[in-house]
């Protein structure tokens, strides 16, 4: 790693760090939709792998530790994983503390990296030994994946049933491609059809307004009043374990770390279930609210960096939500990086090590200082001048382009049929979790039932 590559890993990791913390502070931009087109297409620009890595480390960093300002400010989640900490953030805006509720969240996030980073290589050093034989089941995991996040969805039953017509889909539209010539019959399409998965909900929902009908019934919500309360000016450095009290700290790095062991789980569902269940014995509401959005948020960055982290260590292959989801683009971004031949394959656990905690420590020192100095003029700025329907709009015709890349013209409306379906899913209780493992297990499931 010679000091070309060291300075191109600093500036990616300074340019995720201020590009994802305007992102997150947009209300509503889902980690996948906003990370994992960015990052497949660094990769099909032919970046170092380093370089990708440490942008996406500091792009998750910055992205996680400012999501937590729309929801203390409007109570309007900055991406699915914060949606479970809305309650609690509404309960210290009650009391006049939004400015309180956006130290907590973020200093929580905070020791949610420092506590996955380490733990992530450890564990990953634990499952190294089986990587062999885990990518040898590669497809049946991916299947049982697909199954276990589908008992865990609102919708058990749709959730099940789909697993293979939705398999069916992708591997006939597949199969139409070679066909047809389009692409040559050693070539996959993958990404893209990924993409489509991501933007579905969007997708779903712009094609339902072109029904008359339903786009007279939709509700005109006009322009939304929000009041930013002026906070104190920080002096100094900010330090998270001086925001947090010891109780917090306490209770965020025991989340963090259950949150890493548990990196193969939802991380919407641990970060309910466990930010309740470590703080449902306080009876202040003030209190109980403060400890549960700092447990919360270390948790969820904790998930995310060893959802990461640890299946790129360790195995090579997507086997987490998030690995599957917003860090996809680190194992199968064709042709640059396939499951056979990704970062796992590239860098050594050294390299790796070395860009996490660059990207990370450039992240945190950017993003959590302008945060707590500067989150309300942020809030301010976002709100009024970034609307979120041209960050949609940009992420949207990012997937258009890398499709038509893909497979040509034909694949724009294969991914619009994709985008489509997985919207119509996604609304009725079918979490995205599950179409992507039925999008990697599709292969080897038609196969078995062939």
């Amino acid at each position: 790693m010679d000091m070309m590559i060291i300075l191109q890993m600093i500036l990616a990791s300074i340019g995720g760090a201020v590009v994802y913390t305007i992102i997150g502070v947009a209300p509503g931009t889902d980690e996948t939709a906003v990370l994992a087109p960015v990052t497949i297409a660094l990769a099909l620009l032919g970046l170092s792998p380093y370089v990708i890595l440490a942008f996406f480390i500091s792009a998750i960093v910055a992205k996680k530790l400012t999501d937590s300002i729309p929801v203390a400010v409007a109570g309007i989640p900055g991406g699915v994983m914060a949606a479970p900490m809305v309650e609690h953030a509404m309960v210290l805006k009650a009391h006049g503390m939004p400015d309180v509720s956006i130290k907590k969240m973020s200093s929580g996030s905070v020791i949610g990296t420092l506590i996955a980073i380490p733990a992530s290589f450890l564990i990953a050093n634990l499952i190294l030994p089986y990587a062999d034989t885990i990518s040898e089941y590669a497809g049946l995991i991916f299947f049982f994946g697909a199954v276990f996040l589908a008992l865990l969805t609102k919708n058990k039953i749709l959730s099940l049933a789909m697993i293979v017509p939705f398999a069916l889909l992708i591997q006939g539209l597949r199969h139409l491609y070679w066909g047809l010539d389009v692409i040559p019959a050693d070539e996959t399409v993958f990404v893209s059809f990924f993409l489509g998965i991501t933007i579905g909900p969007i997708a779903f929902t712009l094609f339902k307004l072109l029904n008359k009908e339903n786009r007279q019934n939709t509700p005109r919500l006009g322009n939304k009043e929000i009041r930013l309360k002026a906070s104190k000016k920080e002096k100094g450095i900010p330090n998270p374990f001086k925001v947090l009290t010891k109780k917090e700290s306490g209770s965020a790095a025991l989340g963090s770390f259950l949150g890493s062991v548990t990196f193969f789980l939802t991380p919407v569902g641990m970060s309910v279930f466990l930010g309740e269940f470590l703080t449902r014995h306080i009876k202040d509401p003030v209190q109980r609210a403060s400890r549960a959005i700092s447990t919360m948020d270390g948790l969820t960055n904790a998930a995310y960096i060893s959802g990461t982290l640890i299946p790129l260590i360790a195995i090579g292959l997507p086997l987490s939500p998030t690995a599957i989801g917003p860090a996809a683009g680190l194992f199968n971004a064709p042709p640059v990086f396939t499951p056979e031949h990704n970062i796992h394959h590239m860098l050594s656990i050294g390299e790796i090590m070395t860009a996490t905690i660059l990207g990370a420590s450039i992240a945190l020192f950017i993003t959590y200082f302008v945060m707590i100095k500067y989150a309300g003029q942020i809030s301010a700025f976002v709100f009024k001048l970034v609307p979120h329907e041209a960050l949609i709009g940009l992420f949207a015709g990012l997937v258009v382009m890398l499709a038509f890349m893909d497979a040509g013209l034909i694949n724009i409306f294969g991914v619009i049929l994709i985008a489509i379906v997985s919207g119509l899913l996604h609304k009725n209780g079918v979490n995205y979790g599950v179409m992507f493992m039925v999008l990697y297990a599709a292969p080897w499931l038609l196969g078995l039932l062939s």
